[in-house]
């Protein structure tokens, strides 16, 4: 067998229905839709979720809660996984992405207090735990806010 010998197997390729290119097609005039009706309109038919008339299910579950628009989303940073870092180190934005610590800062960043620090790091980030806060300083570096 040649590259040019391979074909598709039989009856698994199907030619696509031509609509509306004469009666004598099969598929002309109203191009297999019928007479008029919702169906024989363009983007008709029922939208998904009706129930035949019946008050749809999404409509009859009582509603509860919200969400808050204005809701900030931090990339949250433990205090232990910045030990990757050397001592004397500037730990920002590009230094957490480029350590694999984030993929995207969302609103901001958070540095929180779960782990142990032993190098002196100056982190900046937008937002520090208290606990954090006094990790950081206790190992000798500097917590800084952006």
């Amino acid at each position: 067998m040649r590259l040019h010998d391979l074909k598709p197997a039989e009856g698994s390729r199907t030619a696509p229905k031509r609509l509306g290119r004469g009666s004598g097609s099969g598929l002309g005039k109203t191009s297999g839709k019928g007479h008029k009706g919702a169906k024989a309109r363009s983007g008709g038919g029922k939208g998904p979720g009706f129930e035949g008339g019946q008050m749809p299910l999404i409509r009859r579950v009582p509603k509860s809660g919200f969400t808050n628009i204005f809701k900030k989303v931090y990339a949250i940073v433990n205090v232990g996984s910045l030990e990757i870092f050397e001592n004397g180190t500037v730990v920002d934005v590009d230094a957490l992405k480029e350590a694999g610590l984030i993929k995207k800062t969302y609103d901001g960043i958070k540095i929180l207090a779960k782990g142990d620090l032993t190098r002196k790091l100056t982190v900046k980030a937008d937002k520090f735990s208290a606990a954090a806060k006094e990790k950081i300083e206790a190992s000798g570096g500097k917590a800084e806010v952006n």
